[in-house]
């Protein structure tokens, strides 16, 4: 997929030596079972270090871990179990800037958006969002969406700020798997 260099640790004082000595790199492939501390704190300190693009690999879909690693920065979970074309397409997603999350982790990571007083699901979003919310999904940023659509970042801001109120997250990462599991966007 185009990596240049991999360093592989076996363990999370490892993991942290090594990504110290090398600092941040394109990418980080982390699994959170390592024996020696929780992977969560290690993608908290790498996005800390500049770290870019971190995907976490792990056998558990426990939600408070999902939700856990998306929260500490992370741009895709994936379960070991998972296919080697789902591994890949997360891996370039991430690469191409946007978020991932397994596609049987998706529903286990909206099920923790629901708040009272909202229906928290993405029929409620107009064209518009949809169209904002696709192209976070593809990894753009607000200035980029703003130019994609001939909006302002500020506009694409206020999109982003109603989409989160309708779905009930202000969690990028989350407003997308929402989005994904209902099929709203792809």
């Amino acid at each position: 997929m185009g990596a240049g260099t991999v360093h592989e640790a076996a363990s999370m004082a490892e993991a942290k030596a090594r990504a110290l000595a090398t600092g941040p790199c394109d990418l980080a492939v982390l699994d959170l079972g390592l024996p020696d501390g929780t992977g969560v704190d290690l993608v908290t300190e790498l996005r800390t270090q500049g770290w870019p693009r971190i995907v976490v690999l792990a056998s558990s879909d426990d939600p408070y871990a999902v939700r856990a690693a998306f929260q500490a920065g992370a741009q895709a979970y994936l379960l070991k179990s998972a296919s080697p074309t789902v591994v890949t397409d997360g891996v370039r997603r991430v690469l191409d800037g946007g978020v991932y999350a397994d596609p049987n982790v998706a529903p286990v990571l909206a099920a923790g958006t629901r708040v009272p007083g909202t229906d928290n699901t993405p029929r409620e979003l107009s064209a518009r969002e949809i169209e904002v919310l696709q192209l976070v999904a593809d990894g753009r940023s607000n200035k980029e969406i703003g130019e994609t659509l001939n909006l302002s970042a500020l506009t694409v801001k206020s999109h982003l700020s109603r989409i989160g109120r309708k779905l009930g997250t202000g969690d990028r990462a989350q407003m997308v798997a929402l989005a994904m599991r209902a099929g709203v966007i792809r």
